[in-house]
């Protein structure tokens, strides 16, 4: 399991005291507003920024960050990655899980045949669609409802399914 979760990207400046527009990757935009600190991705490192006033513009996040007081000193970051802890990341409900601990699962029908492996997850209006990707490059899609995904063991990293008519 991955010990950082993404929040955010830094999409571009905002004025020109250091403040930034950041694109959401989290279901709830709002929890900027409970966040105290963010991690922005380095490459293989990650700098810690102390978060210092949020506010919000359509679907993105304005962060003014402690000790970041100029546009000058955050333009660099744009494109960049913003992390929480795991510590930090938001309380799953039963039967929900962040998506980067099922990504590479192992996706198997009830009767024991091996599909392939689970490469992404798209959210769709109705239910998220899992995309499995079959040994010879094919791909499936599984919708994401109880009636199709019977089990999912983020921490073996296997997926039980039910295939439903029509799915092959």
């Amino acid at each position: 399991m991955e010990n950082y979760l993404r929040v955010g990207i830094i999409t571009a400046t905002h004025g020109i005291k250091g403040e930034v527009k950041v694109y959401p990757t989290t279901d709830d935009v709002g929890r900027f507003k409970q966040l105290k600190q963010v991690f922005l991705s380095m490459g293989k490192e990650y700098m810690e920024l102390e978060i210092e006033g949020v506010k919000f513009f359509k679907q993105w996040a304005i962060l003014k960050f402690k000790g970041i007081d100029n546009i000058n000193d955050i333009e660099k970051y744009k494109g960049h990655d913003l992390w929480v802890s795991r510590e930090n990341a938001v309380e799953l409900a039963e039967d929900e899980y962040f998506i980067c601990d099922i990504i590479g699962s192992l996706v198997v029908t009830e009767e024991g045949e091996e599909l392939g492996t689970l490469t992404d997850v798209m959210a769709t209006g109705a239910n998220d669609v899992y995309v499995v990707t079959r040994k010879d490059g094919g791909e499936i899609l599984l919708p994401s409802i109880k009636e199709c995904i019977k089990e999912v063991d983020a921490e073996n990293k296997r997926i039980l399914v039910h295939l439903m008519p029509g799915l092959l």
